[in-house]
């Protein structure tokens, strides 16, 4: 199994740090990703029979590396979820990148074409 890194938890929400090249949610790949991560992480801590519910609020792309917010409740979704439609919710990425830069600041739209 993945090493799992739970940043925060409480009985709302549960932060994790996503690794590059792991999805956020399955796909078609059948790669171990974050949402089954924390979902078995919370069976297994609290131990839980049947299924976990922990909902997605957000997605980081596979290449990607980062902190990723997940619901552990209903309403805790509803509201996060909210949040994201309303542009409260913010994602800032930091990229590393090898070579000299032209100018200080930059904005990258569409890293992953």
């Amino acid at each position: 199994m993945e090493k799992l890194k739970i940043l925060y938890e409480d009985n709302h929400i549960i932060v994790g740090q996503k690794n590059p090249n792991i999805p956020s949610q399955s796909d078609k790949t059948e790669d171990v990703d974050m949402l089954s991560l924390v979902k078995q992480y919370l069976k297994q801590k609290y131990n839980k029979p049947g299924n976990v519910y922990l909902g997605l609020i957000h997605r980081l792309d596979r290449p990607v590396g980062g902190v990723m917010i997940f619901a552990k409740t209903s309403k805790a979704a509803s509201r996060l979820s909210e949040q994201v439609r309303n542009k409260e919710f913010k994602k800032k990425y930091l990229a590393v990148v090898d070579g000299k830069i032209e100018n200080q600041k930059r904005n990258i739209r569409r890293l992953f074409v």
